[in-house]
């Protein structure tokens, strides 16, 4: 029993000690797709910051956990729809989401071999957000109750290894929400103010750079 428990302790300890770390930022800009304004998936027009943190399980596998707030818009008058821009809605909200996912590197990205390295990346989990709820009408938005609600984060990028202890990543991040009320065409509450199509729910997109600080013990093999 002694000896199964020496083993554990020690696979436990190479495990742990096998891990590296990222911490660091997300910077560029935002965009929503759903029944107000412009249907493009990636066109940021809006701001949006974040900060992350990776923990590095395998040269392909990373845990990825990350905070960031944008603001959205939406206006009928950039539509290319003539039903929008007739319409003239518009609106503009802050927006916050907390993320857990898996990020997935088609190529080994072994960040103790500092050589330079590049490789494309895919990332995907669980995002909650926050944002302000509304009606939308002609010439106002009425409301002021926070919400909150889920959306599934899909995200590709590419990475590479600047310097040592650095690593500069570009990505497109489309968020699908469990809702469809970003922009207020469909409020719980009144059933009277809503438009659009009621069967799609809203999308919102960050389009971006990352930049990491790589920190962490050197990985132990004996667990492998």
């Amino acid at each position: 029993m002694n000896k199964l428990f020496n083993l554990f302790f020690v696979l436990s300890f190479c495990t742990i000690n096998a891990q590296i770390h990222e911490l660091g930022v997300f910077v560029g800009g935002s965009n929503y797709v759903g029944d107000v304004g412009e249907t493009t998936y990636i066109n940021p027009n809006d701001p949006a910051i974040g900060f992350l943190y990776k923990w590095n399980k395998s040269p392909r596998l990373s845990y990825r956990f990350s905070l960031a707030g944008a603001f959205i818009t939406g206006h009928d008058a950039n539509s290319d729809e003539p039903s929008r821009e007739q319409r003239g809605y518009t609106f503009r909200k802050g927006i916050s989401e907390a993320s857990a996912g898996i990020e997935f590197n088609f190529f080994d990205f072994n960040l103790h071999d500092y050589k330079a390295k590049i490789t494309p990346y895919v990332h995907s989990g669980l995002n909650y957000l926050r944002y302000r709820d509304f009606s939308v009408v002609p010439g106002e938005n009425r409301g002021d109750k926070h919400v909150g609600s889920f959306a599934i984060p899909m995200t590709l990028g590419l990475k590479s290894n600047v310097l040592p202890h650095f690593i500069l990543g570009i990505e497109v991040g489309a968020r699908y929400t469990f809702t469809d009320n970003l922009d207020g065409s469909n409020p719980e509450d009144n059933r009277f103010t809503k438009f659009g199509n009621l069967n799609n729910n809203d999308w919102y997109v960050f389009s971006g750079v990352t930049l990491t600080y790589t920190f962490g013990d050197k990985p132990c093999y004996c667990a492998q």
